[in-house]
């Protein structure tokens, strides 16, 4: 068995949790895993600045549902759309928890096992492409308080940078999961103030 073997097993037996829409719209994600030849890593992106909506912030390919999708459909098509990576759903290893956020939305993590194909980044969409081995991804996050919540912030420090949630959060229980075989929830884990809106 490979970490990849390992990461996919422990996806597809996790318990996830849904959480209801709501008032919110349903979107999806997907944490592509993968393997080359210098290991298991998943993909994560930087959003342009000139995205409506989280503008330059950090991101796992993903977007909200069309009509007649489910989160696997959405998430698969956002990765071919961002990536240029196609994937099908037999590729899907499974779900991790909904992530509600506060600008509206309900996110559902698609874990998805592609081939280590070379990405083409939509320019429209993506500014940064970074290559998360899971070595780098093993890392402890830092919990912060703000006076606007009682729920603590997450911060995932990687590529220089702390990822912040929702990505950070969701990245996260990726590790919790996939890495660590813990089934640790996330949806209570805050967001930073900028990315409220």
């Amino acid at each position: 068995m490979t970490a990849l073997d390992d990461a996919e097993a422990a996806v597809r037996e996790f318990p996830r949790l849904a959480a209801p829409l709501g008032e919110r719209r349903a979107a999806a994600v997907a944490i592509a895993m993968f393997a080359d030849e210098h290991g298991p890593a998943v993909w994560l992106t930087r959003r342009t600045s000139r995205l409506r909506e989280h503008p330059g912030q950090f991101a796992l390919p993903g977007g909200r549902l069309d009509d007649g999708e489910d989160a696997i459909d959405a998430a698969l098509r956002e990765l071919h759309e961002e990536l240029g990576i196609f994937a099908g759903r037999a590729q899907c290893a499974g779900l991790l928890d909904d992530y509600p956020t506060r600008s509206g939305y309900v996110i559902t993590p698609v874990v998805v096992r592609i081939e280590a194909v070379e990405p083409v980044p939509n320019p429209a969409e993506v500014a940064e492409l970074h290559r998360i081995p899971f070595t780098e991804l093993d890392v402890e996050p830092r919990f912060l308080r703000i006076p606007e919540s009682d729920r603590p912030v997450i911060q995932l420090p990687l590529i220089g940078h702390l990822v912040h949630a929702p990505t950070g959060a969701v990245l996260f229980q990726f590790r919790e999961v996939a890495l660590r075989g813990r089934q640790t929830r996330v949806a209570h884990l805050e967001q930073p103030v900028f990315a409220w809106r």
